[in-house]
């Protein structure tokens, strides 16, 4: 496969043969030859959303074969929106449960599938029980529309680095904090700078470092980047990015018994010519880290905005790290750690300093644990699933975006030391990290044990399903509010962040004189969505679909 796979197969759908039809898998394979490689296709591609013991972010997928014709399966994965939409009532049931689609796969031949299906045989549907204190409904509560409208501008287009969708897996668009110079990168490997209102590549990560994978997507690749506050003067640029795993020891690893799909490493680039394009210069590794699979990496780094000469705060690294999916792939032990690792954190390090373990960064004195010899100096908040996004409101408060596992997706208020309650909790409900986690239950009467910081908004799956953020409209009626939305559906939202429960609520753009939503805007039904803003304070909305960027017309 060559994109992210999320199987919506209902895995617990039930099938009823009709008479004198035969059993479905009849004609599936189960040579052992043809199983180990769709082991691999499935590991590869699959395994990020889909296991055989729970629903994740795509359903249970054991049993998938023994319910369904082996048919249905191939056609659904060639194209799960024209099967959801002909009426199929197992892709209508799913769809309902997952609320996004599945991205289509019509380049997967005959023989890659065969063997997929070919490993999906070999496990049986297995009984899920039902507890009696289970939450059906997380939060009942609808939110409701805004009446906000505000008008787009199309801006540009980047050119696509990939033959099908998303065609430019366009991420992060910000600007240097001091020239106002705008940036804006794709995952497969390309950060642009916008000049005159054109993307020219600045810094090619791929060529940069051949070793680079970007497939099968879900956030691998050229992760995130930030400039050095002082830029201008020093020329120092940080990014993230994942290699196959087992390409070099790596800082931080975990028991060999573990996978290790992807290693996640941060470099420090120095150019010697700060204001030129396109980049010159030479990396520094100075941060490498394994994950079990391909999702829920690096995928933030920051600088405190606010933050000047002399700020203790000055030239501090925020980097987010999540748990790698290690939680719902069976590895809960990673993740609920405590403090006493880097994954399932907000990191701060100096990368000028040289006191941490590997002697490549420095662990500030002040963070939270850094005098705590049984706890990781580098974690300043833990107990995030995937602290995709690291940002600061006007008035300077910390916030993160957390992308949640089957149910509640979250805004934290990050506190340094802080614990926010995964993989125990999701959200303000109660996970077994350790049993099937897609089930949530009330938190329990010792609540106040556990010491878990819970989110100032979460938000369940009936309104989306990964939130990306966050970004505060600067001037006019809407100042202050706060701009998020849904990466697959493309749903958009609006807040102002006031008090401990804010009102959330959602809007719509206005594009060519028409009122429309963000999958009308492109045209399909996985937006991919993303948002940007540049030193002027201009908001941008992007779509990975088509690789395009649009101006936001705030109020």
């Amino acid at each position: 496969m060559k994109n992210s796979v999320k199987f919506f197969l209902p895995a617990l759908a039930l099938f009823a043969a009709c008479s004198g039809e035969k059993n479905p898998g009849w004609d599936i394979s189960t040579d052992q030859e043809q199983i180990t490689a769709g082991k691999s296709l499935f590991e590869q591609n699959c395994a990020a959303c889909h296991n055989f013991t729970q629903n994740a972010i795509g359903p249970n997928l054991s049993g998938v074969t023994h319910e369904m014709t082996s048919e249905w399966v191939k056609t659904f994965i060639k194209n799960p929106t024209q099967v959801i939409e002909s009426g199929d009532e197992r892709a209508k049931s799913t769809f309902a449960a997952y609320k996004t689609y599945m991205p289509a796969f019509p380049n997967l031949g005959d023989e890659q599938l065969d063997q997929i299906l070919s490993y999906l045989h070999t496990y049986e549907k297995k009984v899920v029980e039902q507890s009696a204190d289970k939450i059906e409904n997380p939060i009942p509560d609808s939110v409701a529309d805004s009446g906000i409208r505000m008008e787009l501008e199309f801006f540009f287009q980047v050119p696509p680095t990939d033959s099908i969708t998303p065609l430019a897996k366009i991420t992060k668009l910000e600007s240097e904090p001091v020239s106002g110079r705008t940036f804006l990168q794709d995952q497969h490997g390309v950060m642009y700078e916008i000049i005159n209102g054109k993307p020219v590549e600045y810094l090619n990560l791929k060529k940069l470092r051949p070793e680079m994978v970007s497939k099968p997507g879900l956030a691998t690749g050229f992760g995130s980047w930030a400039f050095h506050p002082d830029f201008v003067n020093n020329g120092i640029l940080y990014t993230s990015h994942t290699v196959p795993g087992g390409t070099a020891p790596a800082d931080f690893a975990y028991a060999d018994s573990i996978p290790v799909k992807m290693q996640w490493v941060l470099t420090e680039w120095k150019t010697n010519n700060p204001n030129g394009t396109p980049y010159f210069g030479e990396g520094r590794e100075f941060f490498r880290i394994d994950v079990p699979t391909q999702i829920h990496g690096v995928q933030e780094l920051a600088f405190n905005p606010n933050s000047k000469v002399g700020d203790e705060d000055f030239g501090l690294l925020y980097v987010g790290v999540g748990d790698g999916g290690s939680a719902e792939n069976g590895y809960a032990f990673i993740p609920d750690h405590q403090g006493r690792l880097p994954w399932s954190s907000i990191l701060r390090i100096d990368p000028n300093g040289r006191n941490s373990k590997n002697g490549k960064y420095g662990i500030p004195a002040s963070n939270p644990f850094a005098s705590d010899p049984n706890k990781a100096g580098e974690v300043y908040a833990f107990g995030f699933r995937n602290p995709n996004r690291v940002f600061w409101s006007p008035d300077g408060q910390l916030l993160a975006s957390e992308i949640g596992h089957h149910n509640i997706e979250e805004l934290n208020k990050i506190e340094p030391g802080k614990f926010y309650g995964w993989p125990q909790r999701e959200g303000t409900f109660l996970i077994n990290p350790y049993g099937n986690m897609s089930d949530l239950f009330p938190l329990p009467d010792n609540d106040a044990d556990l010491g878990a910081t819970y989110p100032l908004i979460q938000l369940d799956h009936d309104e989306l399903n990964a939130i990306i953020a966050g970004y505060f409209i600067p001037s006019g009626e809407l100042k202050g509010n706060f701009l998020f939305g849904d990466v697959p559906g493309g749903k958009l939202y609006i807040s102002d962040l006031k008090g401990d429960q804010p009102k959330v609520e959602s809007w719509k753009v206005i594009y060519n004189g028409k009122e429309m939503t963000t999958k009308e805007l492109c045209g399909c039904k996985r937006v991919d969505l993303k948002f940007g803003q540049d030193k002027t304070g201009q908001l941008y909305l992007m779509t990975k679909f088509d690789g395009k960027v649009y101006k936001i017309k705030t109020p």
